[in-house]
């Protein structure tokens, strides 16, 4: 100890080592992590603590009045969360997507907010007219190419029945 004139400059010292930051983060690894929960029409929202995937499953059944098996994505671009290793490196908060076998995760609808005090002077409105023109067509283009994918297919189905039925002809007046 030092002492400079009568008055004693006192400090604890804190040693701390490596088991201490292990225990700590087993303590944080024990109290769970938060998680955003949402269903995949983005209207059910809740929060839930969970320590590994398989606590955050559980308690997404019963929190979301779930049945059967689910999968659980990234809310933001649908990576799938299937093991506990990947499980363990998401940030607290993050927000996470729940679907049910039938569903697919499909990225959030861009915000719309229209005030209902402005009044349409017939000026404006070309900025959200192209915005839904925009979405239109990508969905119109969307349809249209799965139609003409699915046309295609039944085409080629077509073609082999037509092939199948002219080999059994061929063969069944050899034989």
């Amino acid at each position: 100890m030092c002492q400079e004139g009568g008055n004693s400059d006192l400090r604890p010292l804190n040693i701390l080592n490596e088991s201490h930051f292990i225990r700590m983060e087993d303590a944080n690894n024990q109290a769970g992590k938060p998680f955003k929960i949402t269903n995949v029409t983005r209207e059910v929202k809740k929060g839930v603590v969970a320590t590994s995937l398989e606590d955050l499953t559980s308690k997404v059944l019963e929190k979301l009045n779930i049945e059967g098996e689910i999968t659980v994505v990234l809310e933001d671009d649908g990576t799938e969360i299937d093991d506990e290793e990947y499980f363990a490196t998401l940030d607290p908060n993050t927000s996470l997507m729940v679907l049910t076998t039938e569903q697919n995760w499909l990225p959030s609808a861009p915000a719309c907010r229209l005030n209902s005090d402005q009044v349409d002077d017939g000026k404006g409105g070309t900025e959200l007219a192209g915005l839904v023109d925009k979405i239109f067509l990508e969905q119109l283009k969307e349809a249209s190419g799965r139609f003409l994918c699915e046309k295609r297919q039944a085409q080629d189905a077509m073609d082999l029945l037509r092939l199948y039925q002219e080999k059994e002809a061929e063969s069944g007046g050899t034989n």
